[in-house]
Formats: structure tokens, sequence, C-alpha cells
């Protein structure tokens, strides 16, 4: 058509140098984010599928971190159970001293003091086993009795689906108690307090145990979930990682694509100047 109005072969060199230019954009996108899928617009499905496993992946990263706090209280737990139980051999060592019948009196008192400062050493390593607000050692940190009551035990999430692993309770509170209320000023007295001290120290022994196991549990579900994550991650990047060596061979291609669309359409920009020669 030898029209000034119209000219075919600019439209089509215009078409293409857009299409170019927006193949282009769209790889330099992929490059700059190293994503294959970037949006819904350039491919809905894959990127709906990607948006669920990121959830997914937010979900066990949230699992995890409850997990790592339930860790903490755990470990401050069995690090306050270790020491009473390290001080709970000077507390035998003192009452099995108090129960010598040579002791006079003024060494019996003596050893009763000491025995209070110890009993109470073992009150403050309780009161200050505490994680993030929870403490799994003592019911209730602040009415040390001889009442027992429901151990506080603190739950947490293990997976997505809702499943909880525990972290038991114990009453070492209990234990200070029942320590606290008995007294070395004689040796019968002393005698007496072992008996006491056996049994509590048989229960410090079984709550060193249940942490040390609810630990564990806790260390082998945080190890599942960081192994799952990886899985989930790397299945994720299957489907929108970009492939940058690929990428880089298709911009460079686009580049010169674009520069001979740009050259295409100049000259057909042109082409309408050739019927100036017709009225010469």
């Amino acid at each position: 058509m030898n029209s000034v109005l119209t000219n075919p072969p600019a439209m089509t060199a215009l078409r293409n140098l857009s299409f170019i230019q927006r193949s282009k954009d769209m790889v330099q996108n992929h490059v700059s984010t190293g994503l294959r899928v970037t949006g819904a617009v350039e491919d809905a499905s894959n990127f709906a599928i990607a948006q669920g496993i990121r959830t997914e992946i937010r979900a066990i990263d949230a699992v995890i971190k409850g997990l790592n706090n339930a860790k903490g209280v755990a470990q401050v737990g069995i690090a306050g159970a270790t020491a009473v139980s390290d001080l709970m051999a000077d507390i035998r060592k003192k009452i099995t001293e108090a129960a010598n019948p040579a002791n006079t009196a003024q060494q019996q008192q003596i050893l009763q003091n000491d025995y209070e400062e110890l009993v109470a050493q073992f009150r403050q390593i309780l009161e200050n086993s505490s994680f993030n607000g929870e403490n799994v050692v003592v019911e209730n940190a602040i009415a040390f009795n001889l009442a027992l009551g429901t151990p506080n035990n603190v739950n947490v999430l293990s997976n997505t689906n809702g499943g909880t692993l525990t972290v038991r309770g114990h009453h070492l509170d209990f234990s200070y108690a029942r320590l606290n209320n008995e007294d070395v000023t004689t040796s019968a007295n002393a005698l007496a307090a072992l008996d006491i001290w056996e049994e509590e120290m048989e229960r410090i022994g079984e709550a060193l145990g249940e942490l040390g196991a609810d630990m564990r549990a806790l260390n082998l579900q945080t190890e599942f979930l960081e192994s799952q994550r990886d899985a989930v991650e790397e299945g994720l990047g299957n489907i929108v990682d970009a492939d940058m060596a690929r990428e880089s061979a298709r911009l460079t291609a686009l580049q010169v694509q674009e520069q001979l669309a740009v050259q295409t359409l100049g000259i057909a920009n042109q082409r309408p100047q050739t019927l100036l020669g017709l009225f010469q």
C-alpha cells in the first residue's frame, strides 16, 4: 500500500519490537529476582502452587520456633534439676555430720545453720529455673509448700497438623518444702531428715530422667521438621527458581533481537519518504 497514512510494515515492526521488549523485561525480572515464576500473570497455576508451598514453609517455621522455645524451657529445667541434684550431695553430707551423737550442742547448731543455708540455696535455684515465664521444676514459684497439685506441664505444637509434645512439669518445690520442714538440731532429727533426703533425691532423679527424655523428643522433632522444610523448599525451587544460565542466554538473544527490531522499524518508517519522489 503506497500510503503516507497507513504503513503496515511499520506496524508489524512495532508489534515485533513491543513483543521483544516485553519478553526482555520478563527475562530481566527473572534475572533480578532469581525466579522463573514471579506472579500469577506469568504462570497462574504454578504461582498458585508456589504460594501454597510458601504458606506451608511458614507454618513449619512457626512450629520450629515453638519447639525451640520449649527446648529452652526444658534446658533451663534440666539445668535447675541438675544444680539441685549436685546440691543434694552437700545437704546429705551436712545431715550425715549432724547425725553423729558425739556432736556438742554448739556443733549441732552450727550444722543446723549450714543445713538451712543449703536448703535456702535449693529454693533459689528452683526460683531461677524459669525460661520465658515457664518453670517446669516447680508447681508454684511463689508458694513453696507441702501440697502436691497439678504439675506445670508445657505443651507445644509438634507439627502443622495440630500434634503436640509436652515438657513434663515436676514438684521439686515440694522437695524443697519437705527438706525445709526438717531440722538437724539433734542426731535423731538428722536421721529422720536423712529418710526425707533419700525420698526427695529419688524425686529429683525422676525429674532429670523425664526432662532429658522430653528434651530428646523435642530435638528429634525439630530435626525432622528442619529436614521436611528443606525438602519442601527444594520442591518449591524446582517449580519457581530460574535457570540463570538459560535466562542469561535468553537475555542476550533478546537484546540482539531488540536492536534488529529497532533497525527494522526505522527502515519501515522510511518507506513513505520514497513516495516524495513521485512529486518531484
